[in-house]
């Protein structure tokens, strides 16, 4: 099979000898979106400026549909690229702007005008061609980048944090005209975010990076309830997160033995009986009870096992959403929040003790 995107342990070492990127491998098909996540320096952008061929790769092989693309120059390779600050010509009208790329290829004067008018079109900019970006909303520049990487049709489309500079309403917005642009157009795109949100509402896939290296590469909803490491556990999502050794299992499940008691959840990998491991559960996943009125047994019987005792630290009601944050027995705390309508003030107030529990199968058992 040959794939739109081959990275095969692709790394990059700068001239003073420090890592940037370190044996990432990945397979992209045509018409994936595909984002790149991660801390500040973790290497998300080289990455994806090697891709381009922006920065020289030191290992490894880089391939588009099949063809080696290593030392290729950037200005020849099946790929355009869009940046945060968009890089618009000021002195040029958007319709200039949009043609640019293809005036550069040499395209002959008709078949560009007919481009040109087509993404315009798609893009909804036909009203505003003749003006000058400087003249224009964040939105409308946002959307004229898009079209100048689309017009000359590239097989991978990059997107270097393109909606960074827009703000949340808008930036909402193009995030859901983007999604659907991609699967219109049927375009291959890599996109860099430093944004879980973002990366969750868009891609197929998430490549999570953490100084260099991946961490894991999984579809939103997979990356989201089922991390394979600490660091995505961390990094993804409003975890909460109990270390402890395996002490055995049962069914489906791994027995974990924590200063909190006995807790269990789906295995990630195989883990050795007093391995030590992290046992991984998303905030969604937690029930609280007021522990005046239903006990530990109970809602053990309940939910299979999974409860922890704590008291309420916290209390807000923001809206429509309540806020409550629980002090467990070791210091820590965990943040929740629901509709007001499922915690209320009145049978959660500060200082009352509670009960945490949660299904077995909504848990992860990962290495620690």
């Amino acid at each position: 099979m040959i794939f739109d995107l081959e990275l095969n342990t692709v790394g990059k070492v700068y001239d003073n000898g420090t890592p940037a990127v370190i044996d990432f491998n990945l397979s992209v098909s045509k018409g994936e979106f595909i984002a790149f996540l991660g801390p500040s320096g973790c290497g998300k952008t080289t990455t994806l400026r090697m891709i381009a061929g922006f920065e020289t790769i030191s290992s490894g092989e880089m391939l588009i549909k099949g063809k080696r693309m290593n030392d290729i120059r950037p200005e020849h390779r099946p790929t355009s690229m869009i940046f945060q600050s968009y890089a618009l010509f000021p002195h040029m009208t958007v319709r200039r702007n949009v043609g640019y790329g293809l005036d550069v290829k040499g395209m002959a004067k008709a078949e560009r005008d007919a481009k040109v008018d087509r993404i315009l079109a798609t893009l909804g900019l036909e009203d505003i061609a003749e003006k000058k970006p400087d003249r224009l909303s964040g939105g409308q520049r946002q959307r004229i980048a898009l079209a100048r990487g689309l017009v000359v049709e590239p097989d991978i489309l990059l997107l270097d944090e393109p909606l960074g500079a827009l703000d949340a309403n808008l930036r909402k917005a193009i995030q859901n005209e983007l999604k659907l642009l991609q699967k219109t157009l049927g375009v291959t795109f890599v996109f860099v975010t430093h944004a879980q949100s973002e990366a969750l509402a868009l891609s197929d896939r998430i490549v999570v990076m953490n100084q260099g290296k991946v961490e894991q590469i999984s579809p939103p909803h997979q990356l989201y309830t089922r991390p394979n490491t600490a660091f995505v556990a961390q990094f993804i999502g409003n975890n909460t997160i109990f270390q402890g050794e395996v002490d055995g299992a049962s069914d489906d499940r791994t027995l974990v033995s924590t200063p909190l008691g006995q807790l269990s959840g789906r295995p990630n990998g195989t883990l050795a009986r007093k391995s030590r491991v992290n046992v991984v559960i998303p905030a969604e996943a937690i029930e609280v009870h007021p522990a005046a009125l239903v006990s530990r047994d109970q809602i053990a019987h309940t939910v299979g096992g999974n409860v922890v005792g704590a008291s309420v630290s916290r209390f807000d009601v923001v809206g429509h959403v309540s806020h409550l944050t629980a002090a467990l027995a070791d210091g820590r705390t965990v943040s929740l929040e629901a509709h007001v309508d499922k915690y209320q003030p009145d049978a959660f107030p500060v200082g009352a003790d509670i009960l945490l529990s949660w299904q077995p199968g909504e848990a992860t058992v990962i290495p620690a």
